[in-house]
């Protein structure tokens, strides 16, 4: 197959392209650099591997490439410092052109959406199936899961009425190497680099909100999995990890601070109010059912928590100034 990859040179998208080329198949990576790093891309074999740096948002980008697959991992994330306008907008033009390349080029479609879109539903662990419970349209955090789920019902639609192969997943908490050292790549990278500095770690809130968080290795199988099995057509799957590896922020930051200084170090933690971010919603727990992706296409996450953090932090450790 010849898969062209959105985001390519971001986390998931270098990861992902890594372990395509490994199973034997051709990549066209596609990413502007927003938030990618060339570092990320610098490693993978040129034989099989296209690299276009280019922006989803130019519609003729596809024009003259030839693919069987578009992953699409380019998105614009949720606006907490950021443009909740430019966040709705940025996701729905990237979306439906790369829906319109598919529909010309006869391709599937594999959409990265995310765990946000379940929201605040208090009914837990989140199935596929799950109600999606939104707070309130004055609070621009739900912009970005908004989009999402704008961008899961026009795909769908386009099944309906086009015949658009997909499928659509939901990442949970994601890390590993290549994750950005920002709050882009989640709390665990920021952290690491808290820790490795002997700086406070700020916990959003009172640090006891909840998350499962998946190794990158664990999330690019399950990706893989939807990308090549026909099983995974026009259907919808989570992919984290057990439930059982569920964490609370506190403790997340206490995990880290004692595998970067040592088991005796004693962390430098310090809640700060949601106040701090205007007005902002966070999610107390957010807990994966993975039950479906696992019997239909055999997906199981391999690496837990506390060895896919020591992997992560070496990855990271050279990079923290």
């Amino acid at each position: 197959m010849k898969i062209l990859i959105t985001g390519c040179a971001g986390f998931i998208g270098s990861n992902l392209a890594k372990r395509i080329l490994q199973e034997g198949h051709e990549v066209i990576g596609l990413d502007n650099f927003s938030y990618g790093f060339k570092r990320n891309i610098a490693d993978l074999p040129e034989d099989h591997f296209q690299f276009i740096e280019g922006d989803v948002r130019d519609a003729h980008i596809f024009d003259d490439l030839e693919f069987d697959a578009i992953v699409h991992l380019a998105s614009f994330k949720i606006p907490r410092y950021t443009n909740a306008l430019q966040t709705l907008e940025d996701n729905h033009e990237m979306t439906k052109n790369v829906i319109d390349a598919c529909l010309k080029k006869d391709a599937k479609l594999i959409f990265s959406s995310t765990s946000d879109v379940y929201g605040k539903n208090p009914d837990l662990p989140f199935s596929e199936e799950s109600n999606l419970v939104l707070g309130p349209t004055t609070v621009k955090r739900w912009a970005y899961a908004s989009s999402k789920i704008f961008s899961e019902q026009h795909i769908i639609a386009n099944n309906d009425e086009h015949g658009l192969k997909y499928t659509i997943v939901r990442f949970f908490g994601s890390y590993g190497p290549h994750q950005n050292l920002s709050w882009w790549g989640g709390p665990q990278s920021v952290f690491i680099t808290k820790a490795f500095k002997d700086e406070t770690i700020e916990l959003h809130g009172d640090g006891k909100q909840t998350r499962t968080f998946t190794f990158i290795e664990d999330t690019v199988d399950a990706l893989y999995r939807c990308i090549v099995d026909p099983k995974a057509d026009n259907d919808i799957f989570n992919i984290g990890s057990f439930a059982s590896s569920e964490i609370s922020i506190h403790d997340l930051a206490l995990l880290i601070w004692r595998l970067v200084n040592g088991k005796d170090a004693t962390p430098r933690l310090k809640t700060i109010p949601y106040e701090t971010f205007g007005k902002y919603e966070d999610v107390r727990r957010r807990l994966p059912d993975i039950s479906k992706i696992q019997q239909t296409l055999g997906y199981e996450p391999k690496v837990s928590l506390e060895e896919g953090l020591k992997r992560a932090i070496e990855w990271q450790k050279p990079l923290i100034d």
